[in-house]
């Protein structure tokens, strides 16, 4: 009885309470074990075979509740530190709607200071959120292109696409602040270039919609332009000597533009080549679909095209 009076009183909060607990839970374990052997050994079936398997079963008893609760204080402290994880991140995280559109506003609008530092938001929820639109934006002009394609390779690829370009840049530019001694951290260069791709987002599903190609090389100009011109602004009020806010915009510029141009124009392209690689050579009859065929066939072709995928 004293052994649960003990459990009872102790505090669960120190560290050392899960050991503690463990090692009575053995203790206990071992009593009742070799209360058990006494009794079948004072049994009728005196027997040393018999005897010697109730230790053997005993023995395996412990070592398994022992292994037992090994793993779970494993599982009981990653399940800690994945929890002080998601305390770390919070902070990033915690931003009012309000701010959010705010900031995709400023976003567009670019601030010619350039004689004292510009204010970057420490802020990852309007960026991620800014990606997956993007990613929701892509997915969308697939489906409105000619291409009839399994969703899981499709959603891959998109969001491949827009986290390795949100990811990989912000690193690359980074690498380049820190080499041209600009003041900016690795998480306001992850929120600067997020926020960048609203004008992306815009471009894009306005020129999906609506196809004109002159319509596009306007937003291209206008609206990427307006928001690549605001990151290059915030740049350049965070670098000091000409040449390196000429290396460091420089690049940003082209890689922001060049992505929207990839976007609009090969994107599509590579997506439908890895699909002819990865679904062999018997499969682009099916795969699209020429939109002057009348609706009745194109329904006929759309549910073989699936059947088809369906088989695979």
């Amino acid at each position: 009885g004293s052994a649960v009076i003990d459990m009872e009183n102790m505090d669960d909060t120190s560290g050392s309470s899960f050991e503690d607990m463990g090692e009575m839970h053995q203790r206990m374990k071992e009593e009742e074990e070799e209360e058990a052997e006494g009794e079948a050994g004072t049994g009728e079936e005196e027997d040393g075979e018999f005897l010697g398997m109730k230790g053997l079963r005993g023995q395996l008893g412990r070592q398994v509740a022992d292994q037992m609760w090994q793993v779970g204080k494993r599982q009981a402290s990653r399940a800690f530190s994945l929890y002080a994880n998601i305390d770390i991140l919070r902070p990033y995280f915690d931003v009012e709607p309000v701010q959010v559109r705010a900031r995709l506003l400023e976003s567009m609008i670019p601030v010619k200071m350039i004689n004292f530092p510009q204010k970057i938001a420490g802020e990852l929820y309007g960026p991620l959120m800014l990606v997956f639109t993007l990613v929701a934006i892509l997915l969308h002009g697939m489906k409105t292109s000619d291409t009839i394609i399994r969703e899981g390779t499709l959603m891959g690829t998109a969001i491949g696409t827009c986290f390795g370009y949100w990811l990989g840049v912000s690193s690359f530019m980074y690498f380049l602040a820190y080499l041209c001694n600009a003041q900016i951290t690795m998480v306001q260069m992850l929120s600067l270039l997020g926020y960048g791709l609203f004008g992306h987002c815009i471009t894009l599903f306005v020129t999906y919609n609506i196809h004109f190609h002159s319509l596009f090389y306007i937003f291209w100009l206008v609206v990427g332009g307006l928001s690549t011109l605001r990151m290059v602004a915030v740049l350049v009020s965070r670098t000091v000597g000409h040449t390196q806010r000429l290396i460091l915009c420089g690049t940003l510029a082209a890689l922001h533009m060049l992505f929207l141009l990839y976007l609009h124009f090969a994107y599509h392209k590579v997506v439908e080549g890895i699909l002819d690689t990865l679904e062999g050579p018997n499969m682009p009859p099916f795969q699209r679909v020429a939109r002057d065929i009348p609706v009745v066939s194109n329904a006929v072709l759309n549910t073989t095209a699936k059947a088809i995928a369906l088989t695979l």
